[in-house]
């Protein structure tokens, strides 16, 4: 399935930046030449998510599993450009999925593990994907999800959907039964058969990989098919931002379903050849057990997390932070103090990265940006003329910021406009879905990122992010950036999350609402808040809270972005009654 134009092609191949290899040659390489080192390792936890014990498989382990698969897969019917649901935690088996369907050209389409009935349907509708793959169980043995099950009820109206293969105990009726030992090495014969498959399929670099699916917090998800080339663009991004070296061991705890996920923990390690150990779901205890005893070289961790490590340092405790010198996070703004703290406390320097399913992607890092203020702050702007970075995304992407009022490209400071890109990293449609994906892009070809950057830097070198275009609190005319006062907020004493939404107003318009998850034991008042933005941070009067909403912690989608829709629900309670 080659989903890129043709001129496209040309062009990247051209210039160097997409080729020939693909992400099974990769896998190759690294299975012949270190068989008996270990590639991949599941979580000391999985009894608690998953069935059966944890397991560690070597380069060759993997190999063998992933032979076993491409049999099943084979036996079902399934043939290059076909495609695959995959509903799995963070464990083992996504890369024995990931590896048997890049090599026989099955297009796989991850999905969390948190959607449901009502999400798969529109996945399925839009893919007619004609198999699923799955654990008869994800969550406890007492009360987990029958992932299995719902599979099947799956099938009934979308009939595209003909195999539900299983992992797990108890597999219900009219699935297919996957392997419970440990794979054998193939006979003569079953080697055969998939190396002839995977002859007969043909696959270039430029072939579908992989459907992702946008987090869809505002609307249906749209999938974000990516090719080897695609994918092969972005880790040296990673490897040179996070300094790592071959055979480098990452600990991954974000789910192996998107571009984090993905780019991060399945194409970087290809790449570099050595090990992932995988984390799920997100527990503080496991993850520092992790750091400790895995001999971790590279991880990354939403900002919450690394607030809390810097605010309680005996959790760091026993972290070689020699070894872990780098960790990335992103997703949320970061805190100047947690950057400078982590640098100064510990050694490490965070880098902050920005990015989309789409390829839209940023990071600053210690090797462009070394001033951890600055890093917290901005990004590179990378893919102007006059700027120059070390950052190798930077010689091939193109960027540009445009006032959403006018049309009008910004390049003077301080005058917020969307950011959009286009280069290598950028996919070219969404699935299935012409309409958005003309709406998607300019009419020069940039893709709309849908987030508001400004120009900054005492030689407009740095993108500042101020927020999504859909996320402003307009206030008696005045625009004011969610984010930008969530970066504030996230500092004062006894806050652990916060996002900020409108809560309508009749004469003002709207007024911010601060929704805050303390810190346990701690109770906060909003006249806290306010004296902290006034005192500590010294933010113009418009910028306060208005009202404070307590949560027990910050509701969020199955890949970690905050679902502000749920918040401005809840907040629209506290405007006083209309007349």
């Amino acid at each position: 399935m080659i989903l890129v134009p043709p001129e496209k092609i040309a062009d990247y191949t051209r210039r160097g930046w997409w080729g020939t290899l693909t992400l099974w040659d990769l896998f190759v390489r690294h299975r012949d030449e270190r068989p008996l080192d270990e590639a991949v390792a599941d979580a000391p936890n999985r009894a608690e998510f998953a069935h059966g014990n944890p397991r560690r498989l070597r380069w060759l382990d993997l190999s063998h599993e992933v032979d076993a698969l491409c049999l099943v897969l084979l036996d079902q019917g399934l043939r290059r450009d076909d495609i695959l649901v995959m509903m799995l935690p963070n464990c083992v088996e996504q890369f024995v999925v990931y590896l048997a369907c890049l090599r026989l050209g099955i297009v796989v389409t991850p999905v969390p593990v948190q959607y449901r009935e009502h999400e798969l349907a529109h996945i399925l509708q839009t893919t007619g994907a004609r198999a699923a793959i799955t654990f008869t169980r994800i969550g406890r043995p007492d009360h987990g999800h029958a992932s299995a099950a719902m599979f099947l009820d799956l099938a009934r109206a979308h009939p595209a959907l003909r195999h539900v293969l299983v992992w797990g105990d108890a597999p219900p009726a009219g699935t297919v039964v996957l392997g419970r030992e440990p794979a054998a090495e193939p006979t003569a014969a079953q080697r055969t058969r998939v190396m002839a498959a995977e002859a007969a399929a043909a696959i270039t670099a430029n072939d579908v990989v992989t459907i992702c699916w946008t987090s869809g917090t505002e609307a249906a998800p749209k999938g974000v098919p990516r090719s080897h080339n695609e994918w092969l663009v972005v880790p040296p991004f990673i490897i040179q931002a996070a300094q790592l070296q071959p055979l480098a061991r990452l600990l991954n705890p974000f789910p192996l379903v998107n571009m984090s996920g993905f780019s991060g923990a399945f194409v970087t390690w290809l790449m570099l050849g050595g090990t992932v150990v995988q984390h799920h779901p997100f527990s503080l205890p496991v993850f520092l057990q992790q750091l400790r005893e895995e001999r971790i070289d590279y991880t990354v961790a939403p900002p919450a997390v690394l607030n809390m490590l810097l605010q309680n340092e005996a959790l760091a405790q026993g972290i070689d932070f020699r070894r872990l010198s780098r960790i990335g996070s992103g997703s949320a703004p970061l805190a100047e103090w947690m950057m400078r703290g982590f640098a100064e406390r510990f050694g490490v320097q965070i880098i902050n990265y920005f990015g989309s399913n789409e390829g839209a992607a940023l990071a600053s890092s210690d090797i462009d940006m070394p001033d951890p203020a600055s890093r917290a702050k901005d990004f590179p702007r990378i893919g102007v003329p006059g700027q120059s970075w070390a950052s190798s995304t930077a010689q091939c992407i193109r960027s540009r910021l445009v006032d959403l009022d006018t049309g009008e490209e910004i390049t003077t400071a301080g005058r917020p406009g969307e950011l959009r890109f286009a280069g290598p990293t950028v996919f070219s449609a969404y699935y299935n879905a012409p309409a958005m994906s003309e709406r998607a892009f300019d009419a020069q070809g940039y893709y709309r990122t849908g987030d508001l950057f400004e120009i900054t830097g005492d030689r407009l070198q740095y993108y500042r992010y101020v927020g999504r275009s859909k996320d402003l609190v307009i206030r008696g005319g005045m625009n004011i950036s969610s984010e930008e006062v969530e970066s504030l907020l996230i500092g004062c004493p006894g806050v652990r999350e916060v996002a900020v939404v409108g809560v309508p107003d009749p004469v003002l318009g709207e007024k911010l609402c601060a929704c805050v998850a303390p810190v346990d034991g701690h109770v906060l008042r909003l006249e806290d808040l306010i004296d902290y933005l006034r005192r500590e941070q010294r933010v113009a009067a418009f910028k306060l809270p208005e009202y404070l909403l307590p949560v027990p912690a910050l509701p969020r989608n199955p890949v970690g972005k905050i679902l502000k829709r749920e918040l401005r629900e809840q907040a629209r309670a506290l405007a006083p009654a209309t007349p």
